[in-house]
């Protein structure tokens, strides 16, 4: 009787497994985070980040710094006016359990553009195509031709409450573009990108960086300010998000850095936590993406800076070994 269960047994296993790989071979074996078109190079490595191809050089020395030394000086009190309840990068950080690496994603595109699998559950986006390039003008002209198309933007409701458009600033040439998530009350007041306490921050992160806030280029997914610092409705993102592709067009940065949720979840087009897209070189239209957490969402959370600090390394590494 003991020999008849165990043969039984045997065969349970034998059928179980025999659906097993039945089904890996109907789906294939996807991992948790899958990038169409292959990785960058050398970017699964923390310690070896990708490297850029623009063959801009602005001269700027970078040297190691102590994380010691970093964003020091910044009262880590919540900013006024910011709601408590927004969503992770600028103001909460929650974790995403990331599914089997048998799970099956869904149906694949037929969009030739840069695309990524997301977990739970999978969805696959499209990343929107870069403009043509503006001809006829250098690329601080074509910049501005960007700002003269938007002229004073009514594609959105958001045009009713604003005091003034925060179009971006910065090294037309530059190889570094931070890319936020929309203005706040200060941003709105003086018509420029971070320049609150927020804002603050991001200059203290730069400048550990060993560059100035000229050296970089600095923008936001929304030009306007939203009602209370609310958070981008889609609607708003989707009528300002082409300005800000010719924006990047126009610069070809080296390296791309999204600051919180909204950033890197519109530039990736993905809806994965930023707390699992952060750490990592992502790639946009082939150039190297690091998301990592917004400088609000700091001013709440200092300890999360280490970890902003192992994202910006990163960023300093892959902009040395592109330059040397």
């Amino acid at each position: 009787m003991q020999n008849a269960a165990k043969d039984e047994m045997l065969v349970l296993i034998r059928s179980l497994r025999s659906h097993i790989e039945a089904d890996r071979e109907l789906h294939g074996n996807v991992p948790s985070f899958c990038m169409q078109g292959g990785p960058l190079p050398e970017a699964t490595s923390p310690n070896r980040p990708a490297k850029g191809d623009t063959g801009r050089r602005t001269g700027v020395q970078r040297e190691a710094v102590s994380p010691s030394s970093v964003l020091r000086g910044v009262d880590s009190a919540p900013a006024k006016g910011r709601q408590a309840a927004a969503l992770p990068g600028r103001d909460a950080a929650p974790t995403v359990e990331l599914p089997g690496r048998d799970a099956s994603p869904a149906s694949q595109g037929s969009s030739s553009s840069p695309q990524i699998l997301v977990p739970g559950p999978y969805r696959r986006f499209s990343v929107p195509d870069m403009p043509h390039a503006l001809k006829g003008t250098s690329e601080s002209g074509a910049l501005n031709d960007v700002r003269t198309d938007l002229g004073d933007c009514r594609r959105c409701a958001l045009h009713t409450g604003r005091k003034n458009i925060v179009f971006g600033e910065g090294n037309p040439h530059a190889e570094l573009v931070f890319v936020g998530e929309a203005p706040g009350a200060d941003e709105d007041n003086q018509g420029r990108p971070f320049v609150g306490r927020a804002g603050q921050l991001l200059t203290k992160i730069i400048e550990a960086m060993k560059m100035q806030r000229q050296d970089v280029y600095i923008c936001n997914i929304l030009k306007c300010r939203p009602p209370g610092n609310r958070n981008p409705e889609s609607g708003e993102i989707a009528a300002c998000e082409p300005f800000l592709v010719k924006q990047l067009e126009s610069i070809r940065p080296k390296v791309i850095c999204a600051l919180g949720t909204f950033a890197a979840q519109t530039l990736l087009k993905s809806d994965v936590a930023i707390s699992l897209l952060r750490g990592k070189f992502h790639r946009y239209h082939d150039i190297p993406l690091m998301p990592t957490y917004h400088p609000a969402y700091l001013l709440r959370n200092p300890s999360q800076k280490r970890q902003v600090w192992e994202d910006v390394q990163q960023i300093i590494k892959l902009l040395a070994e592109d330059s040397g």
